[in-house]
């Protein structure tokens, strides 16, 4: 059976900030993410399943990435936690703001790495994450292949 690559689209909002960055990302601010997943495998040929012809179903896949990086992501501020934005991450914390701390500097670069990581801890067995595209401009992205990342 042939193998075919599904890819679903998705949106949030996130601020960051770059510390120690020598430009205008060093000051915190926000981007509108969009996040293409693709996933590929063989399509179910037991015709008794539900989910005949399916790679996998795409609301099976919209749960995943939801649940994994758009709720967590969405309207909420990202800072590396090694840095001192921890500071500042703590006094948005208490005044009730989202903040998400990481071992990393949230750039697009890292972001993609760390959404390829979740996303394949939880993709049913025959399913491989193919690619992520993590564009924070219109004209700005990172992409994430597992064919570089073997």
């Amino acid at each position: 059976m042939s193998n075919i690559r599904i890819t679903k689209q998705f949106s949030f909002e996130t601020g960051h900030a770059l510390y120690g960055y020598d430009g205008k990302c060093k000051n915190v601010h926000g981007h509108s993410y969009k996040l293409s997943v693709t996933v590929i495998g063989s399509p179910i040929t037991d015709r008794s399943n539900v989910k005949f012809g399916m790679v996998i179903d795409f609301s099976d896949l919209k749960k995943i990435v939801k649940e994994e990086i758009v709720d967590q992501f969405d309207h909420a501020t990202v800072f590396n936690q090694t840095t001192p934005h921890v500071e500042l991450a703590n006094e948005l914390k208490n005044r009730g703001h989202h903040v998400i701390l990481v071992d990393y500097q949230p750039t697009s670069e890292n972001m993609v790495v760390d959404f390829a990581e979740r996303i394949i801890a939880r993709l049913p067995s025959g399913i491989s994450l193919f690619s992520l595209k993590l564009q924070e401009t219109e004209s700005s992205f990172a992409e994430w292949y597992a064919s570089d990342n073997l």
